[in-house]
């Protein structure tokens, strides 16, 4: 298949284009690069996967991989709508898998019109080009965040999610709606995926798992919100990859039962680890002991998250596997070879 990976050079976008290529896809990634967190981890991955990039400008360039003849690496920012146009008529995607945003939901409070820009703007050429080209799937990221702070648990995606409770949020529930729009109008098979807290090697330095690991290792104290009363399901990325790879082949069709080709599914582990306990394993694996500041609650922050994903189960016969305590003891291994000598 030849494939569209925006968000190439992202944690997600990165595991999954190599996994695509090493399945024998062409794929062209898409990623603009910029500086919400360190540009040295994007070119990183960028490297691991043949494409070496010398400028520090966020201009539009294109690459072809040193290691993997199938892959095309597009410096560009999904908001420049000439540019994305161009992309979409030079190429013929029989797939399109949409990862590129303005992730994280405190940012969100301090630059919200990086969101509009990325998440609105961005996705709608995204749509544009594959209502323009036919493309047969696309698959694109949403968020557990679109759940807000709702106490029914755990998150089944037939709930409602019309309470989100940051500006990130509302920008992923955004994306459902305008996928469902263009899949009902321009029949586009869409699959919206609802990730849930997204972990392991080469992931994203504003993740609180990553961030704990820079500050224990330097010696700071870490802080610990809501006094350490918070869950999260984490969810390995190898799991994440896989339910990807899996639901690539099958977009969702229209027939009597359904008008639509959309869906949309939770990929989650199913099963939220405590704050504090996710800390006491990090120490464990890190061998150093957390200085911790105890605070309050984050506005934007939620309690609890907690996958169903029991139809992503039925759909792809896999539901994500890889326990909190291997996937940490994955992401230390990592951390301490590759990332700590960068």
């Amino acid at each position: 298949m030849n494939i569209l990976v925006t968000g190439s050079a992202g944690f997600i976008g990165y595991h999954l284009t190599k996994r695509l290529l090493n399945d024998g896809h062409h794929v062209t990634g898409i990623d603009n690069l910029n500086s919400y967190y360190t540009v040295t981890l994007k070119k990183n991955r960028l490297k691991d996967t043949g494409i070496s990039i010398e400028s520090e400008d966020e201009g539009s360039l294109e690459i072809k991989s040193k290691t993997f003849d199938g892959y095309t690496f597009i410096q560009a920012d999904l908001g420049d709508r000439d540019t994305i146009e161009d992309i979409f008529k030079r190429h013929e995607f029989d797939a399109v898998i949409n990862l590129a945003a303005q992730a994280g939901v405190r940012y969100s409070l301090k630059n919200p019109h990086a969101y509009i820009n990325s998440n609105i703007n961005g996705f709608l050429n995204i749509l544009e080009g594959c209502r323009h080209q036919n493309v047969g799937h696309l698959i694109y990221a949403s968020s557990s965040s679109v759940y807000g702070d709702s106490t029914d648990t755990p998150f089944k995606t037939s709930h409602s999610v019309d309470h989100p409770v940051s500006l990130y949020a509302a920008t992923k529930k955004s994306n459902e709606l305008m996928a469902h729009t263009y899949s009902h109008l321009y029949d586009i098979p869409s699959t919206g995926l609802r990730f849930f807290t997204v972990y392991g090697p080469w992931g994203r330095p504003d993740m609180a798992y990553f961030k704990f690991a820079e500050l224990m290792s330097a010696g700071k104290p870490i802080d610990i919100y809501n006094n350490g009363e918070m869950f999260r399901d984490f969810t390995y990325i190898d799991d994440i990859i896989e339910s990807i790879v899996r639901l690539l082949p099958k977009p969702p069709t229209s027939d009597e039962n359904k008008s639509v080709p959309q869906q949309l599914f939770n990929i989650g582990h199913g099963d939220p680890v405590n704050l504090m306990d996710f800390i006491h394993i990090l120490e464990e694996k890190l061998g150093i002991e957390a200085k911790k500041n105890f605070k309050p609650m984050q506005p934007g922050d939620v309690p609890r998250t907690w996958a169903d994903t029991e139809d992503l189960f039925n759909y792809i016969d896999f539901r994500p596997e890889v326990s909190f305590e291997k996937g940490i003891e994955e992401f230390v291994n990592w951390y301490r070879s590759e990332w700590l000598d960068s």
